[in-house]
């Protein structure tokens, strides 16, 4: 049948005790059935072929070893519950696998973004500083660290933070100075540790 890869396996398969033509006839018969379901529980046409072909190939290889019980008969109802479970098994891998393809890609995004657009662009920050910089910022409480970007790169007065973020103007010079107070307590501990050349 053109539709069934698995007949180029089952053909191959050495020691197959049903005769070659009787797995013929039957996958003739519940071939088309079998593939139905299979691309049923399956994203596509491709997935369900494969799925079919490996399920036929493990009920072959347990009746030729003989761990298979019950006939012919059994087959299919074997062959459901196999194409089932490997369709799970394929849409959990790519579900996994999607999802670290999408976590790897925003990582990769995040990363370019930053290396294209540096918080810090002068030509006497070395890297290195500029890097500890952006590290220590980050670290921050959020309250601290967004009154200094907006106040430094956004370049906004206190009343226009303090407008932005639902607080008072005064509010806004505290954090800016605790937050500046907390940054330079960071960079002094990585210039102690060695992290900073500064």
């Amino acid at each position: 049948m053109d539709e069934l890869n698995a007949m180029a396996t089952l053909n191959a398969l050495p020691d197959i005790s049903p005769a070659a033509t009787a797995w013929r006839e039957w996958l003739e018969t519940h071939g088309p059935k079998l593939l139905l379901f299979a691309r049923n529980q399956s994203r596509s046409l491709e997935d369900a072929k494969d799925i079919l072909q490996d399920a036929l190939v493990k009920l072959v290889e347990k009746v030729n070893s003989g761990e298979f019980v019950g006939g012919q008969e059994s087959w299919q109802p074997y062959l459901y519950t196999a194409i089932r479970r490997l369709a799970i098994d394929l849409s959990r891998r790519d579900d996994r696998r999607k999802k670290r393809e999408d976590n790897a890609s925003k990582d990769q995004e995040s990363e370019q973004y930053e290396d294209f657009h540096p918080w810090f662009e002068s030509d006497t920050s070395d890297d290195e500083t500029r890097n500890q910089l952006e590290r220590s910022i980050k670290e921050l409480p959020a309250k601290f660290s967004e009154v200094i970007l907006m106040k430094i790169w956004g370049e906004r007065t206190f009343a226009e933070i303090g407008d932005t973020l639902g607080i008072s103007q005064n509010t806004a010079a505290s954090r800016y100075r605790y937050g500046l107070e907390a940054l330079k307590k960071n960079l002094s501990s990585a210039r102690r540790r060695g992290d900073l050349s500064i």
